[in-house]
C-alpha cells in the first residue's frame, strides 16, 4: 500500500489515500492561519494500522510548512500531539 496525504481545502480536510481510495480524513475549520481540527476518521477496512498517525503527522507537517498553527478539538489529534511533544509548538496559544 502506497499512501499519500493531501490537503483538500474545498472539503476542509486532509485525506489519506491509496490511489483513488480515501482511507481516512482529518476535518478542520480554517480561522486565518489556524486550522481547528474537528474530527479524524479512518476506514476500519483499510487493512493497515497506523494510518491515523500518518495522516495527522503529514497534516501537521503541512501546517508547519505554511507557518500556521492548530487547535486540536479532535481528541485523536490532541492525543497524538500529547504523545509527540515536538509538535506542541503548533498548538495555538489560546489552547495550550
Amino acid at each position: 500500500m502506497e499512501t499519500t496525504v493531501t490537503d483538500v481545502p474545498e472539503s476542509d480536510r486532509f485525506e489519506i489515500r491509496d490511489g483513488d481510495r480515501v482511507l481516512g480524513l482529518a476535518a478542520y475549520e480554517r480561522r486565518g492561519d489556524t486550522l481547528e481540527f474537528t474530527h479524524t476518521e479512518i476506514d476500519p477496512d483499510a487493512g493497515q494500522s497506523g494510518l491515523g498517525g500518518t495522516l495527522v503527522r503529514a497534516a501537521l507537517d503541512e501546517v508547519r510548512s505554511r507557518g500556521g498553527s492548530v487547535v486540536p478539538r479532535c481528541s485523536f489529534v490532541a492525543g497524538w500531539i500529547e504523545r509527540h511533544p515536538d509538535y506542541a509548538d503548533l498548538v495555538a496559544d489560546r489552547d495550550r
